[in-house]
């Protein structure tokens, strides 16, 4: 059980997720090479790459201690791991430095949270963290292989794999800059095969709202929905998680998926700082 139910891992998940990331995408850039291009970034190489989570994670560092100064000049941390002699290194050393504060910080800590439905600021950190390197290992391994991946890329598991899809779907969707439209509405069911929890989506014209579902609740499925009548939903994207996270946040995956919906969400759906 999460530490808050609006995250769906505990706490010290998260950190190990982060921390087994962030090995992940040192290995696959150290058996490639740093000027290699990353499929699932275009325009980016693995520096890019690298200096990009390293300054996500020194922002949110700076978050969590509430140094809205060092938040501001996050760009040159990322010119600082571009131009370090080992660039990999320095990433370690950044994540090691993001996990101190994390282990530090008190779960009463009053830190920004930009997300929907967001769990506490130190958790929300430890949650965001996690799968920003998640994601980003994802694409290091891209590039390693030149392709997309594939779930059996993927070293984390179904729960992980649910609190990532459930982070992207409840927390960056439901931002009214971040979620995917349709007109007319439609609801559209996200449904893992080797998971408990399932996602209905409510994807109107000017906003997306989603709403969780457990084993057993039929409440929300058997609602009138705006575009089509009580019962089933107008679509469901299925798969399992990995997959389904893989695909979810454009990262290669196999699922079952009405044709071309996955890439209309794409498209309206670009995320910052992810």
């Amino acid at each position: 059980m999460a530490d808050d139910d609006r995250a769906l891992l505990p706490l010290q998940a998260h950190l190990d997720g982060l921390r087994t990331a962030v090995g992940t995408l040192t290995v696959a850039a150290s058996r490639s090479w740093l000027g290699a291009p990353v499929p699932t970034c275009p325009g980016w190489t693995l520096l890019d790459l690298v200096a990009h989570v390293g300054m996500a994670q020194a922002w949110a560092e700076a978050a969590l201690r509430g140094d809205h100064e060092a938040m501001g000049d996050v760009e040159l941390v990322a010119q600082e791991g571009r131009a370090s002699a080992d660039p990999l290194r320095w990433l370690a050393e950044r994540a090691e430095r993001l996990g101190a504060t994390l282990h530090s910080a008190g779960d009463d800590v009053d830190a920004l949270v930009f997300l929907k439905q967001a769990p506490p600021p130190r958790q929300f950190w430890a949650r965001r963290q996690c799968h920003e390197a998640v994601v980003h290992a994802l694409d290091a391994v891209a590039a390693r292989h030149r392709r997309l991946p594939t779930a059996a890329d993927a070293w984390f598991g179904p729960d992980l794999a649910v609190d990532g899809i459930d982070e992207l779907l409840v927390g960056f969707w439901q931002r009214g800059r971040s979620g995917p439209r349709s007109d007319p509405a439609a609801r559209v069911l996200v449904r893992p095969t080797d998971a408990d929890l399932a996602w209905l989506l409510e994807v109107g014209p000017q906003r997306t709202v989603t709403r969780r579902l457990r084993p057993g609740d039929r409440t929300a499925l058997d609602a009138p929905g705006a575009a089509g009548g009580p019962g089933a939903p107008d679509a469901e994207v299925t798969g399992s998680a990995v997959d389904l996270y893989l695909a979810l946040w454009n990262r290669g995956g196999e699922v079952d998926a009405p044709e071309g919906l996955l890439a209309r969400w794409r498209d309206q759906t670009p995320i910052s700082w992810a």
